[in-house]
């Protein structure tokens, strides 16, 4: 099976289009959204709606959660003042454009999705979230302390658990040792709209389950990072030409 995964496109029109055009052309099985629609760029009516023609299984980020209920705080973990005074100007410029039946939209969304496979008498568990299992925006880098990874997956009862809101994408593979081998596989899947890993181009994850795969087959699970190019300097002047701060255009181009 393969399943095509992606997230966190911020409001970022010519990136989403990018993005499903390629997605499109591998011919998954199934596509899932992992949330993070709106915030930071001028289309999120536009995005919601792409994703809601196509009628692709989506997850609220913490973005979608806060702007869902008009609210004045996106959960997001901002480290500086200026950058807490950028984020004030985002949601509240979000907040003012998003349309009734769009807003409406994002606070239907569910919390995570859950997929049961069935394969040789074994079950794998496929769990998407935004953050983690146990918060929204709770952030898993990739160096985050392998059993504290592990308790949240068996916590979680996740085989394979997707997640974005980072926007640095990465596969980790986590051997728990007990009555025999298992193996977890964490994926973070990157960012569409908003990439922060140095690569200024968009991101999604294409994801294979070997139909003969088990949880004690390390090999049963295969991870591949896709990279496109989209109009980025469309969204960048989009910013520029907008109430929003300048600065986002940059960390487009630059990918921070």
């Amino acid at each position: 099976m393969k399943i095509a995964l992606f997230s966190d496109i911020h409001a970022n029109l010519p990136a989403l289009e990018a993005c499903l055009a390629s997605i499109d052309e591998q011919k998954p099985d199934a596509i899932y959204c992992l949330g993070d629609l709106v915030g930071y760029n001028i289309w999120p009516n536009e995005v919601i709606n792409t994703i809601r023609q196509r009628s692709i299984p989506t997850i609220a980020g913490n973005y979608d959660f806060g702007i869902g209920r008009t609210s004045d705080d996106c959960g997001c973990a901002y480290k500086t003042d200026e950058e807490k005074e950028m984020g004030k100007v985002s949601i509240s410029f979000t907040n003012q454009i998003i349309k009734p039946d769009e807003r409406n939209y994002l606070r239907t969304l569910p919390a995570h999705i859950r997929v049961e496979f069935q394969l040789n008498n074994d079950k794998m568990n496929l769990l998407l979230v935004h953050g983690s299992p146990r918060r929204i925006n709770e952030y898993l880098f990739e160096d985050r302390d392998e059993k504290s990874l592990l308790r949240i997956m068996k916590d979680a009862d996740a085989d394979i658990m997707c997640f974005g809101h980072t926007h640095k994408p990465y596969h980790r593979i986590l051997e728990q040792i007990g009555e025999g081998v298992h193996y977890r596989h964490a994926i973070n899947i990157g960012s569409v709209g908003k990439s922060k890993d140095g690569d200024a181009r968009g991101g999604y994850v294409l994801l294979y389950i070997n139909e003969d795969g088990s949880s004690t087959i390390k090999e049963a699970v295969k991870v591949e990072f896709v990279r496109f190019e989209y109009d980025m300097e469309k969204a960048a002047k989009a910013i520029e030409d907008s109430p929003l701060p300048d600065k986002y255009a940059d960390m487009l181009r630059i990918a921070y």
